[in-house]
């Protein structure tokens, strides 16, 4: 579990009231520079990939741990959003099991950490 307050802990939570689909968490210290964690979820369509990512970024700021940066939303396919120490990345079902990062990020090592699905 992520600490209260922390980016992650903002993250899941805010995932969680959005309903995002089999969320999953990877960490990534250690193996990459680019973040300590990352996050990986699904929406039902492009405009809950879209609602969700915008919602995720508001809370983040508003909570102190901006600024966010969001890249994807137009489409809303595959939408990522930058928030220094953990990078999210919200996906259509489709889209991200044609991607499937959870396997290229697990390097082998211990399976991603699943943190729920609601």
């Amino acid at each position: 579990m992520a600490e209260p307050g922390t980016p992650l802990a903002v993250v899941h939570d805010q995932l969680d009231q959005d309903q995002a689909q089999d969320m999953v968490t990877i960490p990534l210290a250690g193996k990459s520079s680019i973040a300590d964690h990352m996050v990986i979820a699904s929406g039902r369509s492009t405009r809950q990939v879209a609602a969700m990512a915008q919602k995720m970024a508001e809370r983040l700021k508003k909570e102190g741990h901006g600024p966010v940066r969001l890249e994807g939303l137009p489409a809303a396919d595959w939408v990522l959003i930058d928030a220094g120490d953990v990078v999210v990345h919200l996906f259509r079902p489709e889209v991200r099991s044609f991607y499937n990062l959870e396997r290229m990020w697990a390097f082998g090592d211990a399976p991603p950490v699943a943190t729920g699905s609601a």
